[in-house]
């Protein structure tokens, strides 16, 4: 039975032999039907320079999900010559490929251009604890080039209590928090929008709505169109298949620091996350030592935990 290290290495070292560390733009095509994994992992030698946040922002990936894929390694200054993994394979988020689809559990934006066969991915920044992003189905009501900011009351209070009072209005330009496109959602007050600010994107930071780095905006602009689809989910743990093959990714979940989940309650997301899938109907006999691996390790990678054509081991019979 292969480790989730040994797993995890031999993709990696695959997706760095393909990529030779080259950058590429997150537009990925899509799989063939009923498989779910798209992109590949890469591999990259850090700079001395080099930051995540700078990472993140050269090559379209969210603060906490490099962290996660490079656990040990110093966010702030990785040092010459450190491998990176970035993590650019996916499994696709769970329900239609149509429209835009935000996962909050992994910080990132999914869209699927209507009669093409690729989907784009971008990172987000997402409601922090006490100003979380809903869930739901809603559409793009508006769109807005170098917007100018209302501060909200609650928000303008929150300042103030700070000791840092807000305008009523913030016009456009370098200061501006909302950077230079926005995206009005038909849920009132909530924005896809751009930042005045590198460091967050891939982070919990804002109060409610979804920020973007200012050219991942710039770029999903020129795609959708007023009355675009967005459905929000919140789905930590995703289910894929690719050439036979069952994938399991794992991000954090989105939770409460006053009620934190536990291992087990972990696994019990996870099991009713597969029960919901056909495969669970199928059969399958999934590792159940990888699996658990992957829960505790929940570095956002998509690591293979069955093959389809095996017989299915309920999940009575394993006690996490």
């Amino acid at each position: 039975m292969l480790s989730r290290a040994f797993a995890v290495a031999s993709s990696v070292s695959l997706a760095a032999l393909l990529s030779a560390g080259q950058s590429v733009a997150l537009e990925l095509p899509l799989p063939p039907e009923g498989e779910d994994v798209v992109g590949q992992i890469q591999v990259i030698k850090a700079n001395y320079e080099d930051t995540f946040a700078a990472l993140g922002e050269t090559h379209d990936l969210g603060y906490l999900e490099l962290i996660a894929a490079n656990p040990g390694v110093d966010p702030w200054l990785p040092g010459e010559g450190t491998d990176i993994i970035l993590p650019t394979r996916y499994i696709l988020p769970p329900g239609p490929r149509e429209g835009v689809v935000i996962n909050l559990a992994e910080y990132r934006l999914y869209y699927y251009p209507e009669g093409e066969n690729v989907v784009h991915t971008f990172p987000l920044g997402i409601g922090r604890e006490g100003w979380g992003s809903p869930v739901g189905n809603t559409r793009i009501s508006a769109m807005t080039s170098n917007p100018a900011w209302y501060p909200p009351q609650s928000i303008r209070d929150e300042h103030a209590a700070d000791g840092d009072p807000l305008p009523k209005v913030v016009p456009p330009g370098p200061d501006n928090p909302l950077g230079p496109y926005k995206m009005s959602l038909a849920l009132p007050g909530y924005l896809i929008h751009g930042s005045n600010k590198k460091f967050g994107i891939g982070m919990r930071v804002s109060h409610g709505c979804f920020r973007m780095l200012n050219h991942n905006v710039l770029e999903l602009a020129g795609l959708v169109k007023v009355g675009t689809s967005v459905r929000i989910i919140d789905e930590p743990y995703k289910f894929g298949v690719s050439q036979g093959k069952i994938y399991l990714e794992a991000h954090t979940p989105l939770q409460d620091e006053e009620k934190p989940m536990t291992l087990m309650d972990k696994h019990a997301v996870v099991i009713n996350t597969l029960l919901k899938r056909d495969e669970a109907a199928g059969s399958l006999q999934l590792d159940w030592e990888m699996v658990r691996e992957i829960i505790a390790g929940e570095d956002g990678l998509p690591i293979q935990i069955a093959e389809r054509g095996q017989a299915l081991a309920t999940h009575e019979e394993h006690v996490f």
